[in-house]
């Protein structure tokens, strides 16, 4: 295990500088490698990934025998044939011969072909045919914009107003700020085609003085949506919709309902106070009289 946690930098520090291979032999860096990157060989398990980075820095030429791996990585025969051959399932590493011709004879070598950028084996098949599979580059030209899609294609409806590459890229920004006040395709193309002059000198300027005079009004803003509060359905009282889940408050749900639990009156109390209440009003009698 602790060999396995090892990374390629720490091999390439204990390592004495690796031999080379006799002339002719030794690593062959496969064609077409994307640049190096710290992620290459992620997918690897620890240990193929140290020693794959570990090959990866090796110049061509080195030697890549188990024999000479075995004797400059902390890693047995054994263990490193089974890695190169893992190394091979996981597309980085093909092994096989290699027809030399020159001076009227002809002889096969051994090569061991290596790459960073892990290839499926259409791609080693079509390689060891003789060709290079070609492959999408890592930088695909941009997409072009909208505006400047419309601005090239202006010189196949309206030859008078074809434009160049760099008058596409110069004017898209003006088509894009009609885009940008609610313009469709059909209002711009309106705008720049109608009418025009006979013959047409400049193209170009004139539809930078379309774009521009044309140009139209900023948008109304949208307006503001109504204020609203909510209402307790069942009492009415007003609340945040939070505190009205399924449009009832608390208090109609339960949760704070007043205690509506009365307790019975002794007889000798409500006569006590029917008593005081007509002492009350016998008092205001005779003060309205005497008034």
């Amino acid at each position: 295990m602790a060999e396995a946690k090892l990374s390629a930098a720490s091999l390439s520090a204990h390592a004495s500088p690796h031999p080379m291979a006799n002339p002719g032999y030794g690593k062959r860096s496969a064609p077409d490698q994307r640049p190096r990157a710290a992620h290459d060989f992620a997918a690897l398990p620890p240990r193929e990934a140290a020693i794959a980075a570990y090959i990866d820095r090796l110049p061509d030429g080195a030697d890549i025998s188990v024999k000479t791996l075995a004797k400059q990585l902390p890693y047995g025969q054994c263990a490193l044939r089974t890695a190169l051959n893992n190394l091979q399932r996981a597309g980085h590493l093909r092994r096989g011969r290699e027809r030399i011709t020159g001076e009227g004879s002809s002889r096969w070598i051994t090569r061991s072909w290596f790459t960073r950028t892990a290839r499926d084996d259409n791609w080693w098949a079509t390689f060891a045919r003789g060709d290079v599979p070609q492959e999408p580059p890592d930088h695909p030209r941009p997409t072009r914009s909208r505006a400047h899609i419309l601005l090239a294609a202006l010189g196949r409806e309206t030859p008078a107003l074809s434009l160049s590459e760099a008058d596409c890229a110069a004017l898209a920004p003006l088509v894009t700020a009609w885009y940008a006040r609610g313009a469709t395709d059909t209002d711009v193309l309106r705008a720049l085609t109608t009418g025009l002059p006979t013959p047409v000198h400049h193209p170009a300027a004139l539809l930078r003085r379309r774009l521009t005079d044309k140009l139209p009004p900023e948008p109304a803003p949208a307006p503001r949506p109504p204020r609203r509060i909510l209402e307790c359905a069942e009492c009415g009282v007003p609340g945040r919709p939070e505190a009205l889940p399924g449009g009832i408050c608390g208090a109609c749900r339960g949760k704070r309902a007043p205690d509506r639990t009365h307790t019975p009156l002794h007889a000798s109390v409500i006569h006590a106070r029917a008593a005081e209440i007509r002492a009350a009003m016998s008092v205001r009698r005779h003060e309205r009289t005497l008034a």
